[in-house]
């Protein structure tokens, strides 16, 4: 086990708690459609304190190789999900989360469903908006619609919140 310093107070990590709530949680990432190796990565580096690790450092925490590493990097940087810094002095690179990075990511799927939305309105014009194809592509891009209306909204909300709750800190 290892402490850290977290403001005023030393919590005590426990490494195997750790490591299997990454591989728990990767396990999700990849059941929802990341690519695996990616979603170990990305999780890792979600735990630890830093939010950023050394290709080394990702591979010795992991067990895989830097081959694996520089796969799943580069995916999740082309991914918008992770950045890639230079550490002064050295050559090797940082990947690093980005500041609320989910939020980002949920901001992303939200530009996924503006696309889909077009698509299908284009889709239900080509069949005809009141044939029944063209009717169910019309109440899905409504649907996409209305997600993204929502997602905006929630996005908005969240903001206000964690504004709110670093100011209480």
């Amino acid at each position: 086990m290892s402490s850290r310093q977290d403001g005023n107070r030393d919590e005590k990590r426990d490494e195997a708690a750790v490591a299997r709530f990454v591989e728990r949680f990767a396990a999700e990432l990849t059941a929802a459609g990341m690519q695996r190796m990616a979603a170990r990565v990305f999780s890792a580096l979600l735990a630890s304190d830093a939010g950023s690790m050394t290709a080394a450092e990702l591979a010795e925490t992991l067990s895989i190789s830097p081959a694996a590493v520089s796969g799943a990097v580069r995916y999740l940087t082309q991914t918008g999900m992770i950045g890639r810094e230079r550490e002064p002095g050295t050559r090797r690179d940082r990947y690093r989360l980005y500041d609320d990075v989910m939020a980002t990511a949920l901001t992303r799927r939200d530009q996924l469903l503006v696309r889909w939305e077009k698509q299908l309105r284009e889709g239900a014009d080509a069949l005809g908006p009141h044939t029944p194809a063209g009717t169910r592509m019309t109440e899905t891009a409504d649907l996409f619609a209305f997600m993204q209306q929502e997602l905006e909204e929630t996005l908005l909300r969240w903001q206000e919140r964690r504004a709110g709750a670093r100011a209480d800190d």
